[in-house]
């Protein structure tokens, strides 16, 4: 497994891969910047710094996160919420098949190994509001803005 770790505007990314796919991509507050980029990881930091740029709405590079079944379900159910758009627990779980699990598709949901690639940022509670998020719930916040940016205008313009 390669390692990279890349500045973005919400932290240092680190993420790991090889030429399966990319593993994991976590975020932390401090960390050492990678002077260089291993090759089987520079299409994911590519597309990375184009979202935060503005300039990509989805992720195409290879993925392999590990997980189990169930998680894998609940993460590919994950990458349909549209750029921009939210949904709830209850509706994934609707979504998935089963309102019962809505429990065990949260839990699947906080152990995304695939920070904002697999867009769990996407989901709110069932009353609109930011619930739990591994990153800070500051992170989702800006995360969801920064797909969805207000379009209100100022009466003073």
């Amino acid at each position: 497994m390669e390692t990279t770790s890349i500045k973005t505007p919400l932290g240092i990314a680190t993420i790991t891969g090889d030429e399966n796919g990319i593993a994991k991509i976590a975020i932390a507050d401090e960390g050492l910047i990678s002077k260089g980029i291993p090759l089987v990881l520079q299409e994911a930091v590519s597309q990375l710094q184009a979202y935060f740029n503005g300039q990509r709405t989805h992720f195409d590079f290879p993925m392999n996160p590990a997980g189990t079944e169930f998680q894998q379900k609940v993460w590919k159910g994950l990458c349909k919420i549209p750029f921009g758009k939210t949904m709830s627990y209850l509706e994934l779980a609707k979504q998935l098949g089963d309102v019962k699990a809505i429990r065990a598709v949260a839990s699947a949901n906080g152990k995304n190994p695939l920070w904002i690639v697999v867009p769990c940022h996407r989901v709110i509670g069932t009353d609109g509001s930011l619930t739990g998020y591994a990153g800070g719930l500051w992170r989702k916040k800006w995360l969801l803005e920064h797909e969805n940016p207000s379009t209100q205008q100022s009466l003073f313009e």
